[in-house]
């Protein structure tokens, strides 16, 4: 059918933009129909214009349609000169600078569809869905830093209107993958949800009762159960990144629910179809 890319958080376990060009170059090589980018600086990077006009030039130079979703180290940690947090500031010039129409970077576009066509939520431009074959790919803003839930009381308006928004979001992915037959949902994020280990009944209870709050429970426990009334497969793609993990990456599947971490590396995964549809992973970095 077809294969798309995947590139990490390339700033990360000592990565830096050498790196990212890198990948950008080797996806340019691969008959991709799209790469799947996250993380644009580093964290102790300035969170200026000037870094993130830079990177969106990079990636707009690339040869594939580039989806480029919003990491936290872009913005959540991001301080203006008074030492106050500007997060929600630098979020929001994130989505002025990169997602400002219906449609990816890169040199060859593809349309998608965002959420900040939804009047309700103008805001959440990175959040969108594009179809390939007959697989319907979506981003959902979910950073790695526990979702952007701050333990102090009253900070966390930008969590809870996100996590609204993503409520919505995904709920409206899978309402049109069953309605127009998809054989897959794919769902690119940063964080990841952990669907696969979703805890039931009582040690469920006790889970959402630890501290600190998980910041991934809501959209973990959603996936679980939109998947569940799903016909198709769907694939969960993140890249969070473990500290010195040499690990290969691998998709795990757990009946109709993949998932994978591509951390910091480059991966190309290609879709086919016999009986249902197919996902072969393969690593950029070092072959199959």
């Amino acid at each position: 059918m077809h294969s798309f890319g995947v590139i990490g958080h390339s700033f990360t376990n000592g990565g830096d933009e050498e790196q990212l060009k890198q990948s950008i170059i080797d996806s340019s090589e691969s008959a991709l129909a799209f790469v799947v980018l996250t993380g644009i600086k580093a964290q102790k990077e300035p969170c200026s214009d000037k870094v993130y006009l830079a990177r969106r030039k990079l990636i707009e130079n690339a040869r594939r349609p580039m989806i480029v979703m919003p990491s936290a180290t872009d913005w959540s940690g991001c301080r203006n000169s008074a030492g106050r947090t500007a997060a929600i500031e630098r979020l929001n010039r994130l989505r002025e600078l990169y997602y400002p129409v219906p449609e990816s970077l890169g040199r060859r576009k593809i349309e998608v569809t965002r959420q900040s066509a939804n009047k309700k939520f103008r805001a959440y431009s990175e959040n969108m869905y594009w179809v390939e074959g007959n697989v319907l790919y979506a981003t959902i803003d979910i950073p790695a830093n526990n979702n952007h839930y701050l333990p102090e009381a009253g900070r966390n308006s930008e969590f809870e209107d996100r996590l609204v928004a993503n409520r919505y979001w995904l709920n409206r992915v899978f309402a049109l993958a069953r309605a127009k037959k998809h054989d897959a949902v794919v769902l690119f994020s940063e964080g990841e949800i952990r669907p696969l280990v979703q805890e039931k009944g009582f040690r469920a209870l006790l889970a959402r009762s630890r501290q600190p709050q998980d910041g991934f429970d809501a959209p973990r426990r959603q996936v679980a159960q939109l998947a569940r009334k799903f016909a198709g497969k769907v694939l969960l793609v993140d890249t969070v990144a473990a500290p010195g993990s040499k690990a290969e990456p691998a998709i795990e599947w757990q009946r109709n629910i993949g998932h994978v971490s591509a951390g910091s590396r480059a991966l190309e995964v290609h879709v086919s179809k016999d009986e249902d549809v197919q996902f072969t992973l393969k690593n950029a970095d070092n072959g199959e």
